[in-house]
C-alpha cells in the first residue's frame, strides 16, 4: 500500500501511540485520528488509557538501573516482557474504543528507556553517544497485525544529534502561535522545554532538558517512606515543609543547569543516588518521613523548589522574552510545584496543556502516534535545532505487521 498516497487524502487515519516515561510507573496509550500531515496535521484524541506496570516488573526495571552483575540477561528478558505489556495496553485500548486492531494505520511505540547517553562518557574507552529503549516492537506488531514504528531516538543520534527531546515536533504542530512566544514545558521524570517563538517555522524551534522534573521529588518521597509512597500526591508533603535556602543554593550550583543547549539528561544523572547524596548532605540519611524530624518534609519542599527554579533558570538563560509558559506532564498535577514555578517566572503567565485542549496525561502517547504517522510517510520528524543533529530525518524503525 502506498502510505504517501494515504497521507495525502483527506480521510482521517487511526493511529495509536505508546510510551512509558522516565518514572517507569506504567504505559500510556493514546488512540488518535490524524488528518493531513506535518505542519497541517490535525490530531484528534479518540481514547486513552494508562496501565501501571505490575509491581514486580517496575521493581525489575528500577533494579536494572542500579547495574547488577546480570544486567545484560535481565535487560534481554525485559525487552520482550515489556513488549508484551505494551501490546496488552494497545489491545485493551482498542477494545475500550470498540475497534479492531487491524484497522489501525500504524502504532508508534517509544518503549521504556533504560539508558540514554547523549554524549560520549570519557571513563569508557569505547563509549559512544547511544540509547536503549526496551519493549520489543516485533511482539507488538505480531499481536496487533499492523506496522509498528519504534526506536525513535536512534536515527537522530546517527545524524549527530542527542536523540532528544522528541516532543518539539508535536509542540510545533499543535501549539505554535502567530503572535505569542511560548515555552511548552513538560514535567515528567525529567523536565524538558520546547521554545516556540511567535509564528515559528520548524527551524526556529529549540528544545532541551531543563533538568529534574518529578524524579528527585519522587525519589526523595520513596526513600523517606521506605517505598510506602512513591510520589508527593498533590504536592502536600512539600506544602507542609519549608524550603532550606542553603541547601537550595547548593542544588542550584548543579553544573548541568549551566550547560549550553542542546542538552539532554536522565535517570542516569538525576536518580536515586543523587537523592541519597542530598539526604546525606542534609544530615537526614536513614531517617523516615513517619518518625523523623520536620526537616524530612523540608527536604521535599527544597527539591520541589529546586525543580521549579531549575526550570525558571533555564528560561532566564536561554529563553528571554517569553509571553506564556504551558505546562504538561505529571508535574502539572502538583499544585505546589506549579505555584513555585509561577512565582519564579512571574509576571509571565503559567497555564496547563488542558487550557489548550490537550490532556497532559496522554500528550506523549499522542505525539508518538503523530510521529509514527508522519514517519511512515517519509516525513522528517526530528528538530535538528533542538537535538543538534546535522539534518532532519524521519525517526523510527518500521516493523511490519502481518494480518492473520
Amino acid at each position: 500500500m502506498d502510505h504517501q498516497t494515504r497521507l495525502d487524502d483527506t480521510a482521517p487515519r487511526l493511529c495509536l501511540g505508546l510510551i512509558s516515561g522516565t518514572s517507569a510507573d506504567g504505559i500510556d496509550a493514546a488512540l488518535v485520528a490524524i488528518t493531513g500531515g506535518g505542519a497541517d496535521a490535525r490530531v484528534d484524541l479518540i481514547a486513552a488509557n494508562s496501565t501501571p506496570y505490575p509491581d514486580d516488573v517496575r521493581a525489575e526495571l528500577l533494579a536494572l538501573y542500579d547495574q547488577p552483575g546480570d544486567a545484560i540477561a535481565r535487560l534481554c528478558s525485559l525487552n520482550f516482557l515489556v513488549g508484551d505489556l505494551f501490546a496488552d495496553a494497545a489491545l485493551a485500548l482498542c477494545a475500550d474504543a470498540g475497534i479492531e486492531p487491524t484497522t489501525l494505520h500504524v502504532v508508534g511505540s517509544h518503549g521504556q528507556t533504560v539508558w540514554h547517553q547523549p554524549v560520549q562518557e570519557p571513563r569508557w574507552p569505547l563509549s559512544r553517544a547511544s540509547t536503549i529503549q526496551v519493549g520489543e516492537s516485533a511482539i507488538i506488531a505480531e499481536r496487533l497485525g499492523v506496522p509498528v514504528i519504534s526506536d525513535f531516538r536512534v536515527a537522530d543520534m546517527a545524524a549527530g544529534g542527542q536523540g532528544a527531546p522528541l516532543a518539539p515536533y508535536f509542540d510545533w504542530v499543535l501549539l505554535r502561535h502567530p503572535e505569542l512566544h511560548r515555552a511548552v514545558q513538560n514535567i515528567g521524570g525529567i523536565g524538558n522545554v520546547t521554545d516556540l517563538p511567535a509564528s515559528a517555522e520548524l527551524d526556529d524551534v529549540r528544545a532541551f532538558d531543563t533538568g529534574p522534573g518529578n524524579i528527585l521529588i519522587d525519589g526523595m518521597v520513596t526513600l523517606l517512606t521506605g517505598g510506602r509512597l512513591t510520589y508527593d500526591r498533590d504536592g502536600e508533603l512539600a506544602a507542609a515543609g519549608t524550603v532550606d535556602d542553603g541547601l537550595l543554593v547548593r542544588l542550584l550550583a548543579d553544573p548541568y543547569l549551566a550547560m549550553v543547549p542542546p542538552k539532554t539528561t536522565g535517570r542516569e544523572y538525576y536518580g536515586i543516588p543523587m537523592c541519597r547524596d542530598i539526604l546525606r548532605d542534609a544530615g537526614l540519611a536513614g531517617l523516615s518521613l513517619d518518625s523523623g524530624p520536620d526537616r524530612t518534609r523540608d527536604v521535599i519542599a527544597t527539591v520541589t523548589a529546586f525543580t521549579a527554579r531549575s526550570i525558571a533558570g533555564a528560561y532566564e538563560r536561554w529563553l528571554p522574552g517569553l509571553d506564556e509558559v504551558i505546562v504538561g506532564g505529571g508535574g502539572a498535577r502538583n499544585p505546589t510545584l506549579l505555584r513555585m514555578l509561577a512565582d519564579a517566572v512571574a509576571p509571565v503567565p503559567v497555564t496547563t496543556l488542558e487550557r489548550h485542549g490537550i490532556d497532559s496525561d496522554v500528550k506523549e502517547a499522542m505525539f508518538f502516534a503523530l510521529m509514527a504517522h508522519d514517519a511512515l510517510a517519509g516525513r522528517a520528524t526530528n528538530v535538528p535545532s533542538a537535538t543538534g543533529a546535522r539534518r532532519a530525518v524521519p525517526l523510527g524503525k518500521v516493523t511490519l505487521g502481518q494480518t492473520r
